[in-house]
């Protein structure tokens, strides 16, 4: 479906405020575009057109819902795109730590603060998988290997060094004693990341959980740990060990949650606060967590903004930490 910008001209498109509002009260009156900074597939991709779908079909929001795709430059192009609708009530993007990470790498001009922060909607994790023939059984039996000569193994993860696979991996590591400036990773971002793992070039592989399920019913590859707080639910997930089971206290959490461009119309911001609000309590976006393997974790727009300006001080401590932060 080809869906028309929000921004086409005028100082009323200009500013997406196509409903009054005067009274407080808005709705949407031309269609939705949801932007993922990413291409087809990946978590952002899934987490948009879920979002979208379960919108329309419970009728939560009666209006048309696009989703494009605007991948490059690990979600800066996506999200920059977006910067360029200032006022606009109907473009949104979804985004994660990414958001965080990148323009604290230096990578991007525009970080949180410049967008307007609408809701959290789920919580995701990472994993860290070896080949199922790995002499590795758990996580404590991988950090002793590295503490004794962290240069000696490599880590893969389809995120560039500072980013998500990377930072997930090392924060576990450094809260279990490891020399994290001298851990090797590599970024894979041609989706290769799997196979150098199973052809032996690589000894862990830093992911998401989702990408691991497959590969573990095929017996190809075991996880050694996830980073949720306890073990996640559902068939295969349930056999997954947290890292805090086994004596590392530690977690990473990787939320995923819409905003939109900067200067959005406080009626607007309501209105989407609680139709998210809405639909995370559905039964239908229930259903679409548990597939996925993730968790619920709704916050409202000022929840939001303060979890993120907490996070951003502890993921600049880490980079600073590995001397990788702008």
């Amino acid at each position: 479906m080809v869906i028309a910008s929000a921004c086409s001209g005028g100082s009323e498109d200009a500013s997406g405020s196509e409903g009054d509002t005067s009274s407080g009260d808005w709705s949407p009156e031309q269609p939705i575009e949801i932007v993922s900074p990413s291409g087809a597939g990946g978590g952002w991709d899934t987490t948009a057109r879920m979002v979208g779908k379960t919108f329309n079909e419970t009728g939560i929001i009666e209006q048309d819902i696009g989703v494009v795709n605007k991948p490059g430059g690990g979600g800066a192009v996506g999200w920059a795109s977006i910067a360029e609708k200032e006022g606009s009530n109907t473009d949104l993007f979804v985004s994660s730590p990414p958001i965080l990470l990148v323009p604290l790498n230096g990578q991007s001009e525009y970080g949180h603060e410049d967008f307007t922060p609408l809701s959290n909607m789920i919580a995701d994790y990472a994993a860290f998988a070896v080949a199922a023939d790995a002499k590795w059984d758990n996580l404590n039996e991988l950090f002793a290997d590295m503490k004794e000569d962290p240069s000696s193994i490599t880590v893969v993860g389809a995120s560039s060094p500072g980013s998500m696979d990377h930072v997930q991996f090392m924060k576990i590591a450094k809260a279990a004693g490891v020399d994290v400036t001298k851990v090797k990773y590599v970024s894979d971002q041609d989706g290769g990341a799997l196979t150098a793992l199973l052809n032996g070039s690589v000894d862990v592989y830093s992911t998401g959980v989702a990408e691991t399920v497959e590969q573990v019913k095929a017996g190809k590859i075991k996880v050694l740990a996830v980073t949720s707080e306890e073990r996640l639910e559902g068939d295969v997930l349930s056999d997954f060990p947290t890292a805090i089971e086994q004596g590392i206290d530690a977690t990473f959490v990787n939320w995923r949650g819409f905003f939109g461009p900067p200067n959005m119309d406080e009626a607007a911001v309501k209105y989407y606060e609680e139709k998210f609000k809405k639909l995370s309590e559905s039964e239908e976006f229930a259903d679409i967590r548990k597939n996925y393997g993730w968790s619920e974790m709704y916050m409202n727009s000022e929840e939001y903004k303060t979890f993120l300006d907490d996070q951003k001080k502890e993921i600049q401590g880490l980079l600073d930490e590995l001397g990788i932060g702008k």
